[in-house]
């Protein structure tokens, strides 16, 4: 091939129309994924998000899947004056733009009052240790019960009156009394006293030792040796 047969083919409208041809299958396909990336992930759309707070929960997911949002519930939790399935918190808040298809996670107000299990703290801790314990758990505490007993010793908790023990459910809303040793011994305690013995006196007066007192007999030897 010579040099003007070699440039001819530049010139050539077969080979300017494969250019052309593939320019155009770039721009097509650069514009393709572009609406693609825009329709997947909603650009440039914002819808604010409904505020469903207090409502029931079949009320909050008609309203966010209506306007185009997903509805997950993430919690529960318990408010004695609202109804069950009463929205109690959502993430994200009222307002907020999102896009359409967002999660909006939910907390719904539960049908019963929370309970929480007693723990193993009677009769082997003391009151700071079974303070810390039942606090920590979640329990609400009255002032401490003092009964006679060991100072400072956990001898039992009460919920209304009632003794209850570990593994019991007590209720979140209710209180727990200690009852703990105040350091006197019980009054109903039995002991059992031991007389002292009485002293004896001997025919001079004098007060005899008391106490066991080996016997012997004395021991003469024979006369006449």
């Amino acid at each position: 091939m010579n040099p003007s047969e070699f440039f001819g083919k530049f010139t050539s409208r077969y080979f300017w129309g494969n250019i052309c041809a593939m320019a155009i299958v770039v721009v097509v396909a650069c514009a393709g994924v572009k609406y693609g990336l825009d329709v997947y992930t909603h650009h440039g759309e914002s819808i604010s998000v409904p505020d469903v707070r207090r409502k029931s929960f079949a009320d909050a997911q008609y309203l966010l899947e209506d306007a185009g949002m997903q509805v997950v519930v993430s919690d529960t939790g318990y408010v004695r004056n609202l109804p069950p399935d009463c929205i109690l918190e959502q993430s994200p808040e009222p307002g907020t733009n999102v896009k359409s298809g967002h999660i909006i996670y939910l907390i719904v107000n539960a049908s019963h009052t929370p309970t929480i299990t007693v723990p193993d703290v009677i009769d082997n801790s003391s009151l700071r240790e079974a303070m810390a314990k039942l606090t920590a758990m979640g329990f609400k505490l009255t002032q401490p019960e003092y009964i006679d007993g060991e100072k400072d010793w956990v001898y039992g908790l009460t919920v209304k009156g009632r003794h209850v023990v570990a593994g019991d459910k007590v209720s979140v809303n209710d209180y727990i009394t200690i009852q703990v040793g105040n350091g006197q011994r019980d009054s109903t305690e039995d002991i059992d006293y031991i007389d002292a013995p009485e002293p004896i006196h001997n025919e001079d007066g004098f007060e005899e030792e008391t106490g066991d007192v080996d016997e012997f007999h004395e021991v003469t030897a024979p006369e006449g040796e």
